[in-house]
């Protein structure tokens, strides 16, 4: 079982450069874990995909409905004081957005706070880094290409 960012959620649902990458970490283990608010941000991709002419929205639909499939069978963190509380020192130890602290937090209250050893899956450049200083260890191990946070 992993913690997935929503940042690798989404080349599971349209097709992206790392794509292949994120299929062959699914394949290993399909068990997926997220941030209740992954499939909002979700959303929001692809809607702002779809406006900016990247997506048809054929696709966009054909993306929401493997986004459904997915949210099915995954595993959300839910919203609580301790994400809440986590966040706070994240943000005093990081340059994380609040959505990014939010999914980081989270990952941190799934992994019993004991975090090493446990992977992280994101394409985030950001998060990465602050995932890995906090002792997950973050696949894809390498990217084809580096993302810059919105």
């Amino acid at each position: 079982m992993r913690f997935w960012d929503t940042s690798a959620i989404i080349p599971l649902c349209i097709e992206e450069q790392e794509t292949r990458s994120i299929q062959n970490i699914i394949k290993k283990d399909g068990m997926i874990v997220v941030w209740w608010g992954s499939i909002v941000e979700c959303y929001s991709a692809f809607g702002r995909l779809r406006r900016d002419g990247f997506l048809k929205p054929q696709e966009e639909a054909q993306a929401l409905a493997v986004l459904s499939q997915l949210a099915g069978v995954w595993t959300e963190i839910e919203p609580s004081d301790e994400i809440r509380d986590i966040t706070r020192r994240l943000f005093q130890n990081y340059p994380l957005r609040a959505a990014d602290s939010l999914q980081l937090a989270a990952a941190i209250v799934w992994a019993e706070k004991t975090p090493r050893g446990q992977e992280f899956v994101c394409l985030d450049t950001r998060l990465r880094d602050s995932a890995q200083k906090e002792g997950f260890k973050i696949l894809p191990a390498q990217m084809l290409s580096r993302k810059s946070p919105d």
